[in-house]
């Protein structure tokens, strides 16, 4: 397997890691994977081809999808809802 499905692999198991533990705690090593994750889907890109690229983009969009969504609404000026608030 190459380097950077490798890499991929350990940080989804890193990725599982971090959401077993407790809210607060999930914080930095939660960003650390954010800021990571652009940087291993373009490598994967780049060395298997957009198809696979695509499949990381998916998997990531997958298990980041809250704060995804909360940055989304915040860059678009929406409404953002805190966690534990209920709708109405």
């Amino acid at each position: 397997m190459s380097t950077p499905l490798t890499l991929a692999c350990i940080w989804v198991l890193a990725a599982t890691a971090v959401a077993l533990l407790p809210y607060r705690r999930q914080m930095v090593p939660g960003l650390a994977l954010l800021v990571a994750a652009p940087v291993l889907i373009a490598w994967i890109g780049w060395v298997h081809g957009w198809i696979w690229s695509a499949l990381a983009l998916l998997g990531f969009g997958s298990m980041f999808r809250r704060p995804l969504i909360y940055f989304g609404r915040r860059a678009l000026g929406l409404p953002v809802e805190r966690v534990g608030e209920q709708k109405r």
